[in-house]
Parts: structure tokens; C-alpha cells; sequence
């Protein structure tokens, strides 16, 4: 359930990031929809990490070492 929560987070950033780049390419700076899709990716981004560090915290999620 944990990974699928996160995977879902990063499905939706990447998507995010995608619109705002067809909103770039095809309004030509006439419009604000690539500015409100890369603010909803931060926004997911942002939700993301203090997700994961309250997962951290309570003990839900356990970090293991790089190598160990």
C-alpha cells in the first residue's frame, strides 16, 4: 500500500510536469496553465517528501542505509 501510494504521487508529478509542457508548447505564453501545472507539481512534490518523513518518524516506513 506504501509503494503504491508513492508511485502514485511520482505517476502524478511526472504527468504534471508532461502537461506543463504541452501547455508551454501550445499556448505560447498566452495563457497561465503551464505556470498552474508546474505549481501543482510542487505542490505533489512537497506533499510527497513530508509524507515520506512523517512515514519516517511514526515508524511506518523503515529507511534502511545506502550499502548496508
Amino acid at each position: 500500500m506504501k509503494t503504491l501510494l508513492v508511485v502514485g504521487f511520482l505517476a502524478l508529478i511526472v504527468y504534471q510536469l508532461g502537461a506543463a509542457l504541452f501547455y508551454m508548447l501550445t499556448d505560447r505564453g498566452e495563457s497561465k496553465r503551464a505556470v498552474n501545472a508546474l505549481t501543482r507539481r510542487i505542490g505533489l512534490s512537497i506533499a510527497l517528501i513530508a509524507l515520506v518523513a512523517v512515514g519516517i518518524a511514526t515508524g511506518v516506513i523503515q529507511p534502511h542505509g545506502v550499502g548496508a
